[in-house]
């Protein structure tokens, strides 16, 4: 039987937090688990990406007697950006040093840069152990944009194409579509907005980004009428208008501009995430309680969270 399952491994933003004061809602950074089919896509490489490791790693080792009878790992990891808080993870993501895995790693930098130079310059060599080419398993890390389309496909490897026309990025049987834009409402070279397309459902991971005065017209053309929207909800509106320290132009958003995106854009439902690092399970909760009577199709995120879309 299919399923379109998303697992949410790390709901964090700006830094990890270890505390009795977040066990509720969980202190991991960004890191969201999707399962398409036989698919297993990644979104962001937070801290959150650790755990999973560990449990895809634990799979591995139960799945059959010795190296050659096991089931690899094969995944697909969608970066929005590579600030800290996205990446972290990603060298103790445990499957990575399993001969047979295969990671197939997708994002952008700017124009005159590549992604597998700003991973290895960022997350190996001087900063860890390991060089990216120690890697054991099979690490392909590619650069995309907003022209390019990832098609995955039962029994083949991930193929990166150009798209060309809308008929490029139809799915056909149980293909998987992942498109993306990228939005210039976050600090630095802005973020990879994804969509991903399965079996006539649509989900779409929208972090890190501010919205704009009158809503985002590009968001909204992109994910229109989604069955799942994932938004980035740092503030609430009162810390993003601080008199002393005021949050605007820091690229992300308050849980009253999720909703009113929700709404411009008519997903079916809403997962507010990227919570600020100081907001506790209390501040959390006082917050669940406020949105569940503004809108009832948009809920919190927290680690462990699972929401079948099949």
């Amino acid at each position: 039987m299919s399923e379109f399952k998303i697992k949410f491994r790390g709901v964090r933003g700006s830094y990890p937090v270890v505390s009795k004061d977040v066990m509720k809602y969980g202190g991991n950074t960004s890191c969201v688990e999707v399962r398409a089919g036989e698919h297993l896509i990644i979104l962001d490489a937070g801290t959150g990406m650790i755990n999973l490791g560990d449990d895809l790693t634990q799979q591995y080792i139960m799945s059959g007697s010795d190296n050659e009878s096991r089931k690899p790992v094969n995944a697909v990891v969608l970066l929005s950006h590579i600030h800290h808080d996205h990446i972290q993870g990603f060298t103790f993501f445990r499957p990575l040093h399993i001969r047979s895995t295969v990671i197939d790693v997708y994002g952008n930098v700017n124009y005159n840069e590549s992604l597998s130079d700003e991973l290895a310059t960022l997350l190996f060599g001087k900063s860890f152990p390991l060089d990216l080419g120690d890697i054991a398993g099979n690490l392909n890390i590619h650069d995309i944009n907003e022209t390019d389309a990832i098609i995955l496909r039962k029994g083949e490897s991930p193929i990166l194409k150009r798209i060309e026309s809308e008929k490029d990025i139809e799915a056909k049987n149980d293909d998987v579509v992942i498109t993306c834009y990228r939005s210039y409402a976050h600090p630095q070279e802005g973020v990879l907005i994804y969509k991903i397309k399965y079996m006539g459902k649509t989900l779409v991971y929208a972090t890190d980004k501010e919205s704009y005065h009158g809503g985002d017209r590009k968001l909204a053309n992109f994910a229109r009428n989604c069955d799942l929207i994932i938004h980035d909800a740092q503030y609430t509106t009162e810390d993003y208008m601080d008199a002393f320290v005021p949050k605007q132009g820091y690229g992300h958003s308050t849980f009253d501009m999720a909703v009113e995106c929700r709404k411009q854009l008519n997903a079916k439902q809403m997962v507010f995430f990227h919570y600020d690092p100081s907001y506790t399970d209390e501040k959390l909760d006082i917050i669940n309680e406020q949105y569940k009577n503004i809108d009832a199709a948009s809920i919190l995120s927290y680690e462990g969270l699972e929401i079948n879309l099949l």
